[in-house]
């Protein structure tokens, strides 16, 4: 079976500094793959190579087949919007909008009408158990009620990849342990596909498989360095 995304080769560098140095990626749908390493070791640097929001100065990645440095910068943005939900560190949630309405921006922004779009937003919101802070703003929540909200907004167009880079990271144990419970258990119900940056082992539990990321080069704890 093909894997649906895959990273051969990559080099990036930043001025004088080496990001990736070769590393090697790749993930089946369905499948939980945690990234781990060290600051600085690369890790979030594969994950927006994987996700297409940087170009790796060299080295190919494929998705479903295609090649995303053949595509264009448009055709690159269609697909994070339609194919790949991201969760990061901080949230990132939209201060002016409601909770609710945060979770129904991808789908407003793909054309789903409001009513619709803030139905099924409210529905996210249930299953990560956040909807009575629908109303709410971000401001107006707790940080792990914001991550979890989130989460509903990363799942909600129903991405066949989703990129969480350190999404316990602002967390205490507690709240990290539930987003982590319900983040892994909403991919999988959804079949989504997801790539998991992290330095926490107690968050790498929740994969199916390592990689670690050191010196810009992969290691696959099921085989070998790349």
């Amino acid at each position: 079976m093909t894997a649906l995304l895959t990273a051969t080769d990559l080099h990036k560098t930043y001025g004088a500094t080496p990001a990736l140095a070769g590393a090697e990626f790749a993930i089946d749908a369905g499948e939980i793959v945690a990234v781990m390493g060290p600051s600085g070791s690369g890790k979030s640097t594969l994950l927006h190579c994987l996700a297409g929001i940087v170009p790796p100065d060299s080295g190919s990645v494929r998705y479903d087949g295609r090649e995303l440095s053949a595509l264009s910068d448009a055709e690159r943005s269609a697909l994070r919007r339609a194919d790949f939900g991201f969760v990061f560190q901080f949230g990132q949630l939209v201060p002016e909008l409601t909770c609710a309405e945060n979770v129904a921006l991808p789908l407003r922004l793909a054309g789903t009408g409001r009513r619709q779009a803030e139905r099924r937003a409210v529905e996210w919101l249930a299953r990560l158990e956040v909807d009575d802070v629908r109303h709410q703003r971000p401001g107006q929540i707790s940080g792990g009620q914001g991550q979890r909200v989130a989460v509903a907004r990363a799942l909600v167009n129903n991405p066949r990849v989703l990129f969480a880079d350190e999404p316990t990271g602002a967390l205490d144990s507690l709240n990290g342990e539930r987003v982590m419970e319900l983040l892994t258990d909403a991919a999988r119900e959804s079949g989504a596909a997801v790539v998991l940056v992290t330095h926490e082992s107690r968050v790498a539990a929740y994969s199916d498989r390592e990689i670690v990321v050191r010196d810009g080069r992969s290691r696959d704890m099921a085989g070998a360095a790349a």
